[in-house]
């Protein structure tokens, strides 16, 4: 098989056994652990847990724009077959927009409050693709008509902007260079339901569009119900269950799964009840031995207190649960779907 072949046939993305540590008072504490997955062209999936689960670590990683006191301790990150350098800044830069691009969440504190938001999309298309100063702008005008926006509100500065408008802005910046993948950052937070909607419905469109990857980071799971293709569920650093949205949703087998699922109301069945998940989740520095789900889990056993569940494929999907553990014929893959 030639190179152009193997080149041809590689995910889009392919993220494995990635871990990361956060290095605070002399001391290393892991934030995710052995996380894999690939993200095909076209392809939308989420990564979806409560605060503190490492969702956000992981898209942080992938892209090269972890914090100093975080650095990548084990696995690799490959964009089409080809490594990453996501642990070297320098190295990372060219990659940056051009390849993979980031929608951070919190708009108002992304954009320069101090810059008309037509030079903000503009700005990257000059130092990236070398664009002139007259071509940058005629082309950040078309990508605001792209998101929805007037191209004369080009000129605006973020403040004069709703939080729905300045959202779109930051989707306009992300896609400036031409990237192939997306990572949505909670891209919706803070949002009103009708323009979570909107933007929502945005990325879905330009995904079909523009044929984008798209990595959706996200606490709800009701948001990815009808814009992604699988879900990756994570807890304390770790994916606990992956699957198809569909299959999730249907028949979500760890117990966390469940539970999210059960914290979300649906008014359509006439159920309007919704289930709070007890306890909170772990910190870095009081992570629980085994299973780290097992303090808040209902249907904790004793060994999820002293093993670490293997990450297995079950049926339609994987999940990493020890209620599983007996089921034949069981395969142990990495969180690859």
């Amino acid at each position: 098989m030639t190179d152009n072949t193997q080149k041809g046939s590689a995910p889009l993305l392919s993220v494995d056994g990635l871990s990361v540590e956060y290095r605070s008072k002399g001391r290393s504490l892991p934030a995710i652990s052995d996380v894999s997955f690939e993200l095909k062209a076209g392809e939308a999936i989420a990564l979806v847990g409560e605060s503190g689960s490492g969702k956000t670590t992981t898209a942080m990683a992938i892209a090269g724009l972890l914090p100093p006191n975080a650095a990548v301790s084990a696995g690799t990150v490959r964009y089409r077959g080809e490594r990453l350098p996501i642990d070297d800044d320098a190295a990372m830069r060219p990659h940056r927009w051009s390849e993979t691009s980031v929608v951070f969440q919190g708009a108002m504190n992304a954009l320069n409050p101090m810059h008309r938001v037509v030079w903000q999309i503009a700005e990257p298309c000059m130092l990236k693709l070398g664009l002139s100063r007259d071509k940058a702008r005629a082309k950040a005008m078309e990508l605001l008509e792209l998101v929805g926006i007037p191209a004369d509100r080009g000129a605006a500065y973020p403040h004069q902007l709703s939080g729905g408008m300045r959202q779109r802005v930051m989707i306009a910046m992300a896609l400036a260079c031409n990237p192939s993948i997306v990572i949505g950052d909670e891209p919706t937070t803070a949002l009103d339901v009708i323009t979570q909607a909107q933007i929502l419905k945005l990325l879905g469109e330009l995904r079909a569009r523009l044929n984008l990857g798209l990595v959706l980071i996200t606490h709800d799971l009701s948001v990815v119900a009808e814009t992604c293709d699988r879900v990756m569920i994570m807890y304390a650093g770790r994916i606990v269950e992956e699957g198809r949205v569909v299959d999730i949703f249907a028949a979500p087998r760890h117990p966390y799964t469940r539970l999210l699922i059960a914290s979300i109301a649906d008014p359509a069945s006439g159920n309007r009840t919704i289930q709070s998940i007890p306890g909170d989740p772990p910190n870095l520095q009081t992570r629980p031995s085994g299973c780290a789900f097992h303090p808040r889990c209902p249907s904790a056993m004793g060994i999820c207190s002293a093993a670490i569940p293997d990450f297995e494929r079950i049926e339609q999907g994987c999940v990493a649960c020890h209620l599983y553990s007996h089921v034949q014929p069981l395969e142990k893959v990495s969180a690859h779907a």
